[in-house]
């Protein structure tokens, strides 16, 4: 606890510094992928020199063009549960702590050579058996080398290598899974292209499995992912359009109703952008392939859509998020109709994070006010139901939570959340939330079925 104490202390005193020494100063923003940032902005800036400049643009040739950049976050997060998996899983009294590490240097060597690497650092602090998503203790969790052939105002071209970050789309299928403690990355090779409003990735990858250790995460060959992703904005009316092809390979996969060798395509497209006032992001995917024996017939539509009414106080946002994501219909057919959502992000519906995407249709409602500049306060109703009385519920990495033979109940519960994020510059970050999932008639059936209560509080700096 002691050294805990003397972090929180250091952490704020690094914050106290960052943020007087930059007001009134331009960096570029921080990105959810931190390789996709560019400090070569600064080779000529009229920027103040300070220690924290020097990190982020150290230029090692008198041209300025090979230059190192540092930089990472730590976040702590408290945690409290009550009647964990509806009452299922042991009491825990007190609660946990869970704390997150990520520190990067970024290497340039002219315009056509870079290499990243990154650390990760994540710890669980009074958490009963935590899983590998809560506890990696240290790894190398990216490092990887770009050739840029060329990068242009309207063309692109890079090839990269290594372990890697993934993030496509809304992250519902390929996620950075930033909400839980640990992020997940890939061994990978990728070709980056781009031409005007055209964007095109073409990657394969073997996904990084985190071990409970010490530089111990191995590239799992038995986890093979493959696909390609095409970005096409600018478009009349619609304003975006993704269309993209993903295909996962698994050795040992377990369903409700299948087990097995899995062997999965995944086909979609997505709408999205903003009009005015409206946001809108719309989704359907397709999957097929086998599992053991049986064909993979399985689908997903979802629309995720907005309106901020800026003409009255605190500017409310009115949303509303609707999906039908399939699951099997029949018992010991030669069909599975079960969805896989791949590497999606942990936290899919809300931090609780206790329902996955596979068998549910879901409706979604949501209030979003702005109390001021830098405070936010979101309420939202969740109601769940499963798709089909044959086939289970799992969590986000399909992991089976109850069987669905237990009862014909399609009625799995309703969930309300309240959540208030404070950001007084980009360095920092806060959050306090509490989710309250009623229980319903299937999960009543199918184990103790509480009523269940998360709550937690969140700080994070970047730098």
């Amino acid at each position: 606890m002691k050294n805990k104490n003397i972090t929180l202390i250091l952490l704020s005193i690094l914050a106290f510094t960052i943020i007087q020494q930059s007001y009134a100063q331009s960096y570029p923003e921080f990105k959810s992928m931190r390789f996709e940032e560019d400090y070569s902005v600064l080779a000529n800036d009229t920027i103040k020199k300070d220690w924290y400049r020097e990190a982020k643009y150290i230029p090692l040739t008198s041209s300025g063009k090979t230059f190192l950049s540092f930089g990472g976050e730590v976040r702590y997060q408290y945690f409290y549960i009550k009647n964990e998996k509806w009452g299922d899983e042991p009491k825990d009294a007190d609660g946990y702590i869970l704390n997150r590490l990520l520190l990067h240097s970024d290497f340039h060597a002219g315009r056509h050579f870079r290499a990243f690497v990154q650390f990760q650092s994540s710890n669980a602090s009074g958490r009963l058996d935590p899983s590998p998503v809560d506890s990696n203790p240290l790894e190398i969790h990216q490092a990887f080398v770009d050739l840029n052939v060329f990068s242009e105002k309207d063309r692109q071209l890079i090839f990269r290598t290594g372990r890697q970050e993934f993030s496509y789309g809304s992250q519902r299928l390929v996620a950075l899974r930033d909400g839980p403690n640990n992020r997940q990355s890939f061994d990978a090779v990728k070709a980056i292209a781009g031409f005007k409003n055209y964007h095109a990735d073409l990657f394969y990858s073997h996904y990084v499995v985190a071990e409970d250790g010490i530089f111990d995460d191995y590239s799992n060959k038995e986890k093979q992912f493959w696909g390609s992703y095409l970005v096409i904005n600018k478009i009349p009316l619609i304003k975006n359009i993704d269309f993209y092809y993903l295909g996962y390979k698994r050795a040992k996969a377990h369903f409700d109703d299948a087990n097995g060798k899995e062997l999965r395509h995944s086909l979609g497209t997505r709408i999205w952008g903003k009009y005015d006032n409206w946001r809108y992001d719309a989704e359907a995917v397709y999957q097929f392939g086998t599992v053991d024996v049986k064909d993979i017939k399985a689908w997903t539509v979802t629309l995720n859509t907005g309106y901020r009414i800026t003409s009255v106080v605190l500017h409310p946002e009115i949303g509303l998020k609707v999906e039908t994501i399939s699951g099997d219909k029949t018992k010991n057919d030669n069909n599975l109709e079960t969805f896989n959502p791949l590497f999606p992000r942990g936290a899919y519906f809300g931090l609780a994070s206790v329902i996955g995407p596979s068998n549910l249709v879901d409706l979604h409602p949501s209030l979003n006010f702005e109390l001021t500049k830098n405070l936010n306060w979101v309420l939202d109703y969740d109601m769940f139901w499963r798709y089909s009385s044959q086939d289970g519920i799992y969590g986000p990495n399909t992991i089976m939570v109850y069987p669905g033979d237990s009862s014909t109940d399609k009625q799995i519960g309703e969930q309300f959340e309240s959540e208030i994020t404070f950001q007084p510059n980009k360095y920092l970050y806060f959050r306090v939330e509490a989710t309250w999932f009623k229980a319903g008639d299937f999960l009543k059936a199918a184990g103790t079925g509480k009523d269940m209560l998360f709550t937690g509080a969140t700080m994070q700096i970047k730098f």
